[in-house]
């Protein structure tokens, strides 16, 4: 059978739509495009706004919630965003019926018109940009939390692939919901408080501290007692302060050792005590036990037990008794000798937050902890004179001292440095303020092309500077990125210090690539190699991404009243303290009792 030689008739041409159809099109579409950029452009500026009363009469919590304005739920899409006053948005509206998906504001419908898996393109400008990054922002808690709500509720963390509940060692074996308390503040600061709220309800009827489980001290203390505490301060609802009292009961017994120097680990419910086995003989750690005293200092002010702050003042007093070669302290210190142990010193894992915390008492005590100020003004001149070198290209960097040599090598821990060097500047000695904020600022620079160098723009958990490579990880088992938030926290000071619009980029960069990389579609997972265009997930959503990388996120993208620096200090685990203006009051306890 042959084809057909002579071609099908063409059918003809439907008629034109009468004047009243187009007219009823145009109105339709003029009423969609109305709504649509009204919502973007007519929605109040929540930089205007100040957020919270942050007196610190008699309780010290805010008497004025938090109330969030104009973000727009809008789905998902692609955002580029220059670092100009412009950004270029194409975004998908899911629906969740046809013809409705909504576009809503923190849960109220704005309207139902948007057509399901409608898009579309739009230019933002001023202070729009800044509200599209905080919105995505924004949408990744919101994935994040929900995810974990969803598949992980009262677990510690959550696996997000598997769709179930995660835990380490750090927290024991039992489900103390460290997720739940990692993320209270973020969310009553992006102003999700439904969700506070559920976090609130669990922690009532279902956290309990007498459990028969070993937990790390360093790891409860700022991931349960800085969040309660922070939780605390910015709701003022009493349940929080509660309940990090009752921990701060059963981490007391860690305290007792010949030295007073506290176990890395003790049982909450035995309270019997011990340090890592793989930590020189036995020593506990300087980043553990040096990182107690933003939190205790606030439990002795808020409960009058003076126990809190005599424990932390008795490690300052021992240290400062005992030597230090080259200045510099080692990151390990037994706690029966009193004897340092291998003599390793790092401002990133095992040294970094006790450096961050001798700066932030001194902050936290409204700058009149002068001690706490002088021993960070040493150990710093320490540190610059022994790990911090500039590489033969040019990138700075903090290498880590080993038994008397330097190792040009610097992890994605110590990249914090460069907002902690920010925060110090002001008060330097020798008006050397403007040197540690060049010193921040090249901190964050070479932390940057950590992530710049790499296939998926987000950075190695450590990279070398030697044999002719520059921030790049070498071993297979540095190449992971599992959601640190430590780069994105120095681009935050780094803004707040300078507002130089490079540091808001570069974080739009890193969101991005979170975003891109890390998300699945049970919530967010870190990556076992950030140089593959293929990578892997380790499965694992940890609470910290929750507390601290998107919490910082958010803060970058918003105005300096928000979380305002002379008012609130942040613990190593990004939750906020207030500034205690003691003035002539007297810490209970604030004279030590001798041993």
């Amino acid at each position: 059978c042959g084809a057909r030689k002579t071609p099908h008739p063409t059918p003809p041409d439907p008629p034109p739509p009468e004047l009243s159809e187009k007219f009823i099109l145009l109105l339709i579409l003029s009423a969609f495009i109305t709504l649509c950029f009204g919502a973007f452009f007519f929605l109040p500026d929540n930089s205007k706004h100040k957020r919270f009363d942050l007196g610190l009469e008699g309780r010290a919590h805010p008497s004025h919630r938090h109330t969030q304005g104009g973000e727009a739920c809008l789905g998902t899409g692609d955002h580029t965003w220059t670092g100009g006053d412009t950004m270029s948005c194409t975004v998908k509206i899911p629906g969740s019926r046809p013809g409705f998906p909504g576009i809503f504001l923190h849960g109220v419908c704005m309207f139902s018109l948007c057509m399901r898996g409608f898009s579309f393109r739009a230019t933002f400008s001023s202070s729009n940009v800044l509200f599209c990054c905080r919105f995505v922002v924004f949408q990744m808690m919101k994935h994040a939390w929900d995810s974990y709500r969803q598949y992980g509720w009262g677990h510690n963390e959550l696996k997000p692939l598997a769709k179930k509940g995660h835990s380490t060692n750090i927290f024991g074996n039992s489900q103390l919901g460290a997720s739940i308390v990692d993320a209270l503040d973020t969310l009553y600061i992006m102003g999700l408080h439904e969700e506070f709220k559920d976090g609130q309800e669990w922690i009532e009827q279902n956290l309990d501290f007498g459990v028969n489980a070993e937990v790390s001290v360093f790891e409860v203390n700022i991931r349960f007692i800085g969040g309660l505490l922070a939780a605390y301060y910015l709701s003022g609802q009493e349940v929080f302060k509660l309940k990090a009292v009752q921990l701060a009961e059963k981490l007391l017994p860690a305290f007792n050792t010949p030295t007073g120097i506290p176990w890395a680990m003790v049982n909450l419910k035995s309270g019997v005590g011990r340090n890592w086995g793989w930590a020189s003989a036995g020593s506990s750690i300087l980043a553990e036990f040096g990182t107690l005293h933003m939190e205790f200092v606030h439990l002795t002010y808020l409960t009058g037990n003076p126990a809190y702050y005599q424990k932390v003042m008795h490690i300052r007093k021992l240290l400062a008794k005992m030597d230090r070669p080259n200045g510099l302290y080692p990151n390990y210190l037994n706690p029966r000798t009193g004897r340092w142990g291998q003599h390793h010193t790092s401002v990133g894992g095992l040294g970094d937050s006790f450096y961050e915390y001798l700066l932030k008492a001194w902050l936290m005590s409204d700058k009149t902890d002068s001690e706490a100020r002088k021993t960070y003004d040493d150990a710093i001149e320490a540190i610059e004179r022994h790990l911090i070198r500039k590489s033969n290209g040019g990138l700075t960097f903090i290498g880590e001292w080993k038994n008397g040599h330097l190792e040009r090598k610097m992890g994605h821990l110590a990249c914090f440095a460069g907002g902690m060097f920010a925060l110090g500047a002001d008060g330097s000695p020798d008006d050397k303020a403007g040197h540690y904020l060049q010193l921040g600022a090249e901190i964050a620079h070479t932390c940057h092309e950590s992530y710049d160098r790499t296939v998926l723009k987000l950075g190695p958990e450590a990279f070398k500077f030697d044999s002719g490579l520059e921030a790049v990880a070498v071993r297979q088992n540095e190449k992971y990125y599992i959601l640190r938030p430590e780069v994105i926290e120095t681009y935050w000071y780094m803004w707040r210090f300078t507002h130089d619009p490079k540091y808001r980029q570069w974080g739009w960069e890193a969101a991005q690539a979170i975003d891109k990389y890390c998300r699945v579609s049970g919530g967010f997972s870190g990556v076992k190699d950030v140089y593959s265009s293929n990578p892997t997930y380790d499965d694992v959503q940890q609470s910290f991404f929750l507390a601290e990388t998107l919490k910082y996120l958010y803060l970058l993208f918003s105005s300096d009243d928000l979380m305002p620096l002379e008012s609130w200090v942040f613990n190593t685990e990004a939750h906020p303290l207030p500034v205690l203006h003691l003035g002539n009051i007297t810490l209970p306890g604030s004279e030590p009792a001798q041993r």
